[in-house]
């Protein structure tokens, strides 16, 4: 499983960039940046995507790829996946023909740019090599993460979160389970933030990614906010943990 970082922030800078995240070549983790990296060719062979909850830092990308896709006029929809809550949300409040014109019925409903696939809890789907399950987490608007699974490699993407359980009992229990993705938003400072916003701290990641109970698995932080990205830092490599990773953009790595 080859894992791509278009991007990997919880706000966007002029060289920090928000989540997205390509599996493979034909698959995507968030839609917060796709156009903007990704080339018209490269776009093209995307077939999939994940959609953990509505927030324009996770979706925001799916509006100029909408545009490229019905320029290019393929003639096969992408699929955007996720908890049904989710892809309601989607609908009803960016492809509502008002935000955005509604592309999962254009250029008609017979074949539009984008049809909609729902999971639901802990239901596996197969796409192409992959499997993909979905599970809620706990954030301020109906959200999710992934375990994706690739013959005998697993990656957990936890999606946004404040404490949650479910999850992490998932991945406990995962057999091929080689790396997470966890959120980190905010320094520790701003706990009482994180908390009203449904993010994580360091100290946060650091309980959250131990109820997984494997403390040398590969753990790779993401959704720093920028402007506390050197405090986030310093404080996730006081936890010490041996195989911690802070993305960023651009980074690739395989499991």
């Amino acid at each position: 499983m080859k894992i791509r970082v278009l991007g990997c922030h919880g706000a966007e800078l002029a060289n920090q960039k928000t989540c997205g995240f390509q599996i493979n070549t034909s698959v995507l983790m968030d839609a917060g940046t796709i156009a903007s990296v990704l080339n018209l060719s490269e776009q093209s062979q995307i077939r999939h995507i994940l959609i953990s909850h509505i927030h324009l830092d996770h979706t925001k990308g799916l509006a100029s790829f909408s545009e490229n896709l019905q320029a290019e006029a393929s003639g096969t929809p992408v699929t955007l996946i996720g908890l049904e809550s989710v892809l309601n949300a989607l609908k009803n409040h960016l492809f509502n023909n008002q935000l955005w014109p509604d592309f999962t019925s254009i250029p008609n409903r017979e074949n539009p740019v984008f049809r909609m696939q729902s999971l639901s809890k802990g239901e596996v789907l197969t796409v192409g090599d992959l499997e993909i399950s979905t599970y809620a987490v706990n954030h301020t608007v109906p959200s999710s993460g992934f375990i994706i699974r690739e013959k005998n490699s697993a990656l957990l993407y936890s999606g946004d979160t404040h404490r949650t359980e479910d999850i992490w009992k998932a991945a406990a229990k995962e057999p091929h389970l080689k790396a997470a993705l966890i959120e980190v938003s905010f320094p520790d400072a701003l706990i009482d933030l994180a908390k009203e916003s449904k993010h994580l701290t360091p100290a946060l990641f650091y309980k959250e990614f131990s109820k997984i109970g494997l403390p040398n698995l590969p753990v790779y932080a993401y959704h720093m906010k920028p402007r506390y990205l050197q405090q986030i830092k310093k404080e996730l490599e006081a936890l010490a943990l041996q195989n911690l990773t802070l993305l960023k953009d651009g980074m690739c790595f395989e499991l």
